[in-house]
């Protein structure tokens, strides 16, 4: 286990990639740097690379496409075993041989396979052992490398085992069970032929207080100690009824109660409001919209930014608590209680991305089948669990 600090970690990472065609699990908490090497690393390798993710936000966050659309696989459970009994009527199970025979997949998608050098897997945490077992056997058979893990194709995995884990149902288990130690990639059968170089970026920029880093991290690795129960405790007042000028979060289980707190606490504003339209283009299904279409926003309402700024002045990032202290048709203001000066928020552009392979260059080229140009923002008197995260 080879754990180096940021710089060195992502010079590291970007060695082996460049260099080597040895696989990656590039790690870290929330807010060491994943995504930003991950955008330089699109930005400057010179090999073929396509972006995937599970899931369509993921996706798009990540500036790639879905793992189910660029493999054209099935849903459903995958058995990496050809002697399982797949019923004739039963679709939702697939085993090595009839994930091929059914395979659909057009031949501009099976060049894109053919020629790709690098695949990234992004969110890797949402990832599930037999879906990785799927994607390894499609690219041996697509790329007629069958002896080759991936085909000969080096991935690169990206994400935290510490966030969202791989959802799956008590019946699909109970098959799976039989074949994997854990449902999560790691697990996955290509990877005990191909193991990766397990890279861990550590240190955190999204914080900066070092006490509460410290009790995240005890929590996170479940090694609280006794001096951490001390601080959390001063914190504890079942009484506490927080005033509305000090930014304080619900964290919920479900959107639906998210919303309900988030719409009381707008409504109790008497400030001038505007609903802001995200602008969309094409092809942009509402299943992959990163944050609502219409954002209805009032003078004094408590947001969350949903994007790092892409300015590099790192005057907001990700997961920062403002409230909102002027709204113009195509402008947004922004205040914070932590001494940071205002900042006009700017719209932030997420497109819908297909890959194609240039005929006369060779090269992996992106399409833009649309987009979803938005403020990246959303009412943050309460949030969900997953999107604290």
């Amino acid at each position: 286990m080879s754990v180096v600090e940021i710089n060195e970690a992502a010079e590291l990472a970007a060695k082996y990639i460049n260099n080597t065609g040895r696989n990656i699990f590039l790690t870290g908490k929330a807010g060491t740097g994943k995504t930003t090497f991950l955008k330089n690393l699109i930005g400057h390798t010179y090999k073929n690379t396509v972006v995937v993710a599970p899931t369509g936000i993921a996706a798009i966050n990540a500036g790639g496409v879905t793992i189910h659309s660029q493999f054209q696989l099935p849903f459903g459970t995958f058995v990496p075993d050809d002697n399982f009994s797949v019923g004739s009527s039963d679709s939702s199970y697939n085993t090595p041989t009839s994930l091929i025979k059914n395979l659909q997949m057009a031949m501009p998608k099976r060049k894109i396979l053919r020629e790709m050098e690098l695949l990234v897997v992004d969110e890797v945490s949402m990832l599930r052992a037999d879906i990785l077992d799927a994607m390894d056997v499609v690219l041996r058979s697509i790329r007629r490398k069958k002896t080759l893990p991936f085909g000969g194709v080096q991935v690169l995995f990206i994400g935290d085992l510490m966030q969202l884990p791989p959802v799956v149902r008590n019946n699909e288990w109970n098959v799976l069970r039989n074949y994997y130690r854990s449902i999560f990639f790691f697990n996955a059968f290509v990877l005990r032929e191909a193991p990766p170089l397990y890279i861990e970026l550590e240190k955190i920029y999204r914080q900066s207080d070092q006490e509460f880093i410290d009790v995240l991290n005890h929590l996170r690795n479940n090694i609280l100690t006794d001096e951490d129960r001390q601080i959390l405790n001063k914190y504890v007042n079942p009484n506490f009824s927080p005033p509305s000028e000090d930014n304080y979060i619900f964290l919920t289980t479900h959107n639906r109660k998210a919303d309900q707190i988030n719409q009381q606490q707008i409504t109790k504003l008497q400030t001038r409001s505007r609903n802001y339209k995200a602008e969309i283009n094409k092809d942009f299904p509402e299943s992959m919209h990163p944050l609502d279409a219409d954002l209805l926003l009032k003078e004094g309402a408590q947001v969350m930014f949903l994007k790092n700024d892409y300015t590099g002045q790192q005057r907001y990032f990700n997961g920062k608590i403002g409230t909102v202290i002027e709204l113009e048709n195509d402008k947004i203001v922004v205040d914070f209680n932590d001494g940071t000066e205002p900042v006009i928020v700017e719209k932030y552009l997420w497109e819908n991305k297909q890959f194609i392979l240039n005929e006369t260059s060779g090269e992996i080229e992106e399409k833009i089948k649309g987009s979803f140009n938005q403020f990246p923002l959303r009412l943050a008197w309460a949030i969900n669990v997953h999107k604290s995260q």
